[in-house]
């Protein structure tokens, strides 16, 4: 019988939460982050987020001492790799060298571990690959997380009296989400998050992850805009944005902010579709905050041609969950 989790996805701007038992979302919650607690992805109170992680599960009622953490991009190494066919021991020995060349700090202050995407045998492979791959080959998607990042996890959650069951990249929570579709295995899938700090392009062919493209540029531009408007600080410009105070969504400043977000969108899928020839991609799905605001998403729709999905599409069984939008990696991390 599955056991409730508590999934947690910790973003500059909110904390999502979402209690999952199985594949059933039983409650969520999201509540405001502390201005600066969370620095490159990385939690700078242990203590403070503990308190509000505690506070948090107790003014929303969530009960539960096991949690899924959702790794934030910006701190973890992710790569698609070929290996020959080997044991686990051997994996474990050799998986860190395939880091070398990305990460400078030394590779025993990192946790590796791996998702296998399938085996490839060796009449599969080219003939420059079959010499070296002629038992076969495995295709993982191999990860690399700082010890400290894991250890400060643990520590706030110990705080808030749970235990750390899982941790996983983001790419990860949707990859369970896109599983649990039972999409056809060369579905393509943009994952597009408009998230505060900068936009994310996460690009899927079935639940195979191929790339992530990052824009900088998120819905902070748009606070930005506002400000200047109304002549005041950024803090309440966001609520204006969120409020649609006078309209302000539709106005030109907004607008014209949603012009050169869409035109860092289209650079990246049409080298996406460069480099990817025989893409047929069509559709998009939306979460992050940015997805509550429709006039973006009116223009989005309108300049890229393509057909924009709710953020709905992709919960198991379409469950009704209240901001889903936000709520995708928490949730996805969760499942079972």
């Amino acid at each position: 019988m599955a056991k409730a989790v508590l999934g947690i996805d910790v973003g500059y701007e909110s904390l999502k939460l979402a209690l999952v038992k199985g594949r059933t979302v039983k409650k969520t919650a999201i509540v405001p982050m502390p201005n600066s607690l969370i620095r490159a992805g990385r939690v700078v109170s242990v203590e403070t987020m503990g308190d509000l992680l505690r506070t948090a599960m107790k003014q929303n009622g969530l009960r539960c001492d096991r949690a899924a953490l959702a790794l934030p991009n910006e701190t973890v190494f992710i790569r698609n790799v070929t290996m020959p066919i080997m044991t686990e021991d051997q994996l474990k020995y050799n998986l860190p060298f395939e880091f070398r060349d990305y990460i400078t700090d030394e590779l025993k202050g990192y946790v590796f571990d791996y998702a296998m995407i399938g085996v490839k045998q060796a009449e599969e492979s080219s003939e420059a690959e079959e010499a070296e791959l002629a038992g076969g080959a495995m295709e993982l998607m191999a990860v690399a997380a700082p010890k400290s990042l894991l250890d400060e996890s643990r520590e706030y959650l110990h705080k808030a009296g749970m235990k750390l069951v899982k941790a996983a990249p983001t790419v990860s929570c949707f990859t369970n989400l896109i599983r649990k579709s039972g999409a056809p295995a060369e579905t393509e899938y943009c994952i597009l998050d408009l998230g505060y700090q900068a936009i994310r392009m996460y690009m899927f062919r079935g639940d195979r992850h191929i790339v992530t493209r990052v824009l900088e540029i998120g819905m902070s531009s748009l606070d930005r805009v506002i400000a200047e408007q109304y002549g005041v600080d950024e803090h309440l410009a966001h609520t204006y944005l969120l409020s649609n105070y006078e309209g302000c969504q539709n106005g030109e400043n907004c607008r014209n902010a949603y012009g050169n977000i869409t035109v860092e969108l289209m650079r990246a899928l049409n080298f996406y579709r460069f480099s990817n020839p025989d893409s047929r991609l069509d559709d998009i799905w939306v979460c992050g905050g940015g997805a509550m605001i429709q006039p973006l998403l009116n223009v989005l729709a309108e300049t890229t041609d393509m057909k924009l999905h709710s953020a709905a599409e992709l919960l198991p069984g379409k469950q009704a969950v209240e901001q889903d939008y936000a709520l995708l990696q928490a949730i996805g991390i969760a499942l079972e």
